[in-house]
């Protein structure tokens, strides 16, 4: 981050700026606008698109799509939500500050310090399934081993300096869209009957109706479709906290808000139109090997397995990468604002938060233990109790862009770059569509599905807001006892 923040809109106390001694105003402005570019891509591509497809196409059938695209919009408008308050007032805290601003200390320091606990319970799922990937390759060397081993090489990448993760995120982003790139042209080629070589029948769009229909489990499984598929699209909102350490905050906001609409219709939309046309949607294969597998085999591309773990595990290190930079920048801003121990709004020389990374990772060492030792009891109670959360941070964004909206119009109307669409009414519309998915998981009843995720999420947010509500009456207490003794 690098200039001083507008200081009308900055949530209080103000953020670190860009420019400054990084003793004083903490982090540095170590990533670049390409770095930027490609985390804003990457970000909405996460392992879920690979692994978490299959089964949304067996609840849906080709109406998966269509469930796709709800989330999509979703996404679309939530983002741009963000972005409207994040291009007038870049900051490592994000959504978790203007929250501050906006609604109160209460839900800055409730959602912050849930956000933080959902991408730490991330990292060990996600080192868990790199290790599994890597010990299938090497299984002379233990699960165990390759998750730590993973877990210290990207920890050690974060504590470098922020331009060594973004460099980092560049790559495996990189791949990313690559891969989906080439498989949607492959796939699209496929498809017509014009890519040489190919094994598949060519049946162009046919398989989206003549199997049992556009809708074979009819209406309703689009939204069992939306269950399945919503979680999948966390980490678009990592450009806004990656923003605040960029060359041009503004810029990369803006850009990164503009873009979500063709980077969520390409790589999701898109690549899975590809799968459900190329196969049939209830292939037993789409099921054994996975959606992408199952339409790279069907085109007849060798070692397709093998090329689709790579991707995955580049999926999953790029996952980790960026959510233990996502949870130090959260603890790092949560410390600016008194809301976590001071040590966590301290950088080193080179501007990086080392306390709040630390912090990080060791819940997330911690959580991997858990997933070894008790996967069935406490790791599934952690993961069960983050499920909802990246729903009340939507929830939270659009909230708090309802009141955003007025303070910078009224207090710096030229900040006002980025607008959400249709405000108020759009805003109002997202808010209740988020809100229908969160009461119809309350019915999904099945083992560790949307009813428990919903009611322990709710739990563990009604904790972090009792402990909010206590520290800020006894911080008032305290103050009027102070004023009472003063001379």
């Amino acid at each position: 981050m690098t200039t001083p923040p507008p200081s009308s809109v900055a949530a209080p106390p103000a953020p670190p700026g860009n420019g400054q001694d990084p003793g004083q105003s903490g982090l540095k402005s170590g990533l670049k606008n390409r770095h930027l570019s490609m985390i804003a891509v990457g970000g909405v591509i996460g392992a879920g698109l690979f692994v978490g497809s299959a089964s949304g196409i067996a609840a849906a059938g080709p109406g998966i799509l269509l469930s796709y695209a709800l989330v999509g919009a979703l996404v679309v408008f939530v983002m741009r939500m963000l972005g409207e308050m994040a291009a007038a007032n870049p900051t490592s805290g994000s959504f978790s500050a203007y929250a501050d601003r906006a609604l109160g200390r209460w839900a800055g320091f409730s959602i912050g310090w849930l956000y933080w606990f959902f991408w730490v319970v991330v990292l060990a799922v996600e080192a868990t399934a790199g290790a599994a990937i890597l010990t299938s390759w090497v299984p002379a060397v233990p699960q165990w081993a390759w998750a730590l081993i993973v877990m210290v090489v990207l920890t050690a990448t974060n504590l470098a300096s922020v331009s060594s993760f973004g460099e980092f995120e560049f790559w495996f982003a990189g791949i990313k869209v690559v891969a989906i790139g080439a498989f949607i042209v492959l796939g699209g080629l496929a498809i017509f009957g014009v890519l040489p070589g190919s094994q598949n029948a060519a049946t162009g769009f046919a398989n989206l109706t003549s199997h049992g229909g556009f809708l074979p489990h009819g209406p309703s499984a689009i939204l069992t479709g939306v269950l399945m598929v919503v979680f999948s699209f966390m980490g678009s909102e990592i450009v806004t906290l990656a923003a605040g350490e960029s060359e041009d905050p503004e810029r990369a906001v803006t850009k990164a808000t503009k873009s979500v609409i063709w980077r969520v219709g390409i790589f999701y939309l898109g690549s899975i139109l590809v799968v459900v046309s190329l196969l049939p949607w209830n292939d037993p294969s789409i099921a054994k090997k996975g959606s992408y597998v199952a339409a790279l085999d069907s085109i007849g591309i060798p070692h397709a397995g093998q090329i689709m773990n790579v991707i995955v595990l580049t999926a999953v290190l790029s996952c980790l990468n960026s959510g233990l930079y996502t949870a130090s920048r959260m603890a790092f801003s949560l410390g600016q604002r008194g809301d976590a121990p001071k040590a966590f709004a301290r950088t080193n020389s080179r501007g990086v938060p080392q306390a709040a990374i630390l912090a990080s990772v060791l819940f997330g060492f911690i959580a991997v233990g858990f997933n070894y030792l008790w996967p069935t009891t406490v790791f599934q109670f952690l993961l069960n109790s983050s499920g909802a959360v990246a729903l009340f941070v939507w929830l939270v964004i659009c909230f708090s862009q309802l009141r955003m909206r007025g303070i910078i119009l009224r207090e710096n109307p030229d900040k006002l770059v980025v607008r959400m669409w249709l405000f108020p009414y759009l805003t109002w519309a997202t808010i209740a569509m988020i809100s229908f998915v969160l009461v119809y998981m309350l019915t999904d009843d099945s083992e560790g599905g949307g009813r428990i995720q919903v009611l322990l999420s709710v739990l563990l947010a009604a904790l972090v807001v009792a402990v909010s509500l206590v520290r800020d009456r006894l911080g008032r207490n305290s103050a009027e006892k102070t004023a009472v003794t003063a001379p």
